[in-house]
């Protein structure tokens, strides 16, 4: 059985610089919970915490709520792959692998099977004889992976495993790294700064930021329901379009100087200061002279399935929107067009302290 891992009040300071603070989360059996945010955030100090390779200033950490505090790395039942690599640099490739299986004593055939396994479904076969040192960084990360996976550890530690990946090598890997895991029967805690990374393997999504989960939810919850401005700002690409404005009395926004009916329900908000944020998928074309906001068409780009326009309102504000290349409402650069916002793309934020303060949900 896959372990169940808790974090409880869980802080880590290095003398006066406080890395993590009141950190507590459960990653329940089998799960896949991916732990997301900027550079600097902590989030390999968590996983090292969780490894037992530092300690905990406060808090305390679970596996099968047994408390970890004085077990050693070594005897958690932990697998790791971590940033740098940590290859054996006078093991090969293949021994690099094997190491955690001769460690649990396997015969040879055992040994062979199980490296060729993992070395196939990470495209790294053909390299095993090789040394670290003749090894690209792509192929470097790729056999640390392979050997955190090799032994089916029941908590799995990623730390960003497909960073130094190409793009093509990190897309396939995007699809076929949730099966692997799956196939792996691991509790699984996977850090990433790549939110499209994050969305295709998540169980659920632990965004962190400032030493502190914001929030913890579905990949769905985490992009339709946005806890912070912050979060927000983080899922989506392109990003959420953003503006200061204030609630009218029925709800509409003012929005770069034009009034722009909304949602009813901001109506209870009526008066206070916000931030409002619309994503690019709900600015939608409207071919009604007498609705929506004015804007002209400043630059087309296509994106594959989508194309992106980037738009000038009469008061020259700019904005981003998104359709699908196969639409055909996608006008040309320089025309003028009329914009309404979908409802349920849009959000309100405190502007003082960015917290959520409600989304649309009108269609």
């Amino acid at each position: 059985m896959p372990h169940h891992l808790e974090l409880a009040a869980v802080s880590k300071s290095f003398k006066a610089n406080k890395v993590l603070e009141d950190i507590s989360l459960t990653a329940d059996a089998g799960e896949i919970v991916v732990i997301f945010g900027p550079s600097g955030t902590g989030k390999t100090v968590l996983l090292r915490l969780i490894a037992g390779v530092e300690e905990p200033t406060t808090g305390k950490i679970s596996i099968d709520d047994q408390d970890m505090a004085d077990v050693a790395p070594e005897h958690r039942d932990v697998g790791m792959a971590f940033q740098n690599f940590a290859l054996f640099p006078h093991l090969n490739a293949f021994e690099n692998i094997a190491s955690p299986l001769r460690a649990r004593a396997q015969g040879d055939a055992q040994v062979k099977d199980g490296v060729a396994r993992v070395a196939r479904l990470l495209k790294i076969d053909h390299v095993l004889g090789h040394a670290p040192r003749q090894l690209s960084n792509g192929q470097k990360q790729r056999t640390a992976l392979a050997r955190a996976l090799a032994s089916s550890p029941k908590l799995l530690l990623l730390d960003d495993p497909l960073r130094n990946v190409d793009a093509k090598l990190r897309f396939e890997m995007r699809l076929e790294l949730p099966r692997l895991l799956r196939q792996a029967k691991s509790t699984v805690l996977y850090v990433t700064q790549d939110y499209k990374e994050a969305m295709a393997l998540a169980d659920r999504i632990a965004v962190l930021a400032q030493g502190r989960f914001v929030q913890v939810a579905s990949p769905e919850e985490i992009y339709r329901k946005p806890a912070t401005v912050g979060v927000a700002r983080l899922f989506g690409d392109p990003t959420i379009n953003l503006a200061e404005t204030t609630v009218g009395p029925d709800g509409a926004i003012d929005f770069a100087g034009e009034k722009v009916a909304i949602d009813k329900s901001y109506a209870a908000l009526a008066g206070r200061p916000v931030t409002f944020g619309v994503r690019p998928e709900a600015v939608e074309m409207t071919k009604d002279k007498g609705t929506g906001l004015k804007a002209q068409v400043m630059a087309v780009t296509p994106l594959n399935e989508r194309t992106v326009l980037l738009l000038q309102t009469s008061s020259g504000a700019e904005l981003l929107a998104s359709l699908p290349s196969s639409s055909a409402q996608i006008p040309r650069a320089e025309s003028e067009v009329r914009i309404t916002f979908n409802a349920r793309g849009t959000h309100l934020f405190d502007r003082d302290t960015g917290a959520t303060l409600g989304q649309g949900s009108r269609p």
